[in-house]
């Protein structure tokens, strides 16, 4: 039902929308506006998920963050209209961007997120990887993936982008 792509220019104002729709601020697309200006923090992973009639329903987005100066990425926010959430536009767009992550060569992500929700993707705890975040955050919603378990990941605490306050 759900087709996904990568962001394209002329995208932004709906995916804005989408966010600011999801969520109950715009502090979440205020926080994509800045990931996207700044040129250490965004790594072109930035997904949506259309319906059939082409209607932008869901956001996924992949910035750069580090850990102990090791490259990893960071998974937030997801978004979904109101109206289509529970229906698999977020598992898509997660699903898009992971696999393009992964395409590139990216190995560690990060997300602070729901524990019952992120494990389909194959997040387990972060502090499994040797990963902790840089604020007080229980240890079952703060969430990490190796896209190739094979690889070594950088272990230690993570530095987010600035956009994000921490």
């Amino acid at each position: 039902m759900w087709s996904t792509r990568a962001e394209r220019p002329g995208d932004e104002p709906a995916i804005r929308a989408v966010i600011e729709k999801a969520f109950p601020t715009p502090a979440e697309a205020d926080l994509v506006d800045s990931l996207r200006a700044d040129p250490d923090a965004w790594v072109d992973l930035s997904f949506v998920t259309t319906s059939p009639d082409g209607e932008l329903a869901g956001h996924a987005l992949l910035t750069r963050c580090h850990i102990n100066g090791g490259p990893a990425l960071a998974l937030a926010p997801c978004a979904v209209l109101p109206e289509h959430q529970g229906r698999g536009a977020g598992s898509a767009a997660i699903r898009a961007a992971l696999d393009a992550a992964r395409d590139r060569g990216e190995n560690l992500v990060v997300v602070l997120g729901h524990a019952d929700y992120y494990p389909r993707f194959g997040f387990t705890k972060a502090s499994t990887h040797g990963v902790r975040a840089p604020f007080d955050v229980s240890d079952e919603a703060f969430l990490a993936l190796a896209l190739d378990p094979g690889r070594p990941t950088p272990s230690g605490t993570v530095t987010y982008p600035r956009a994000f306050g921490v």
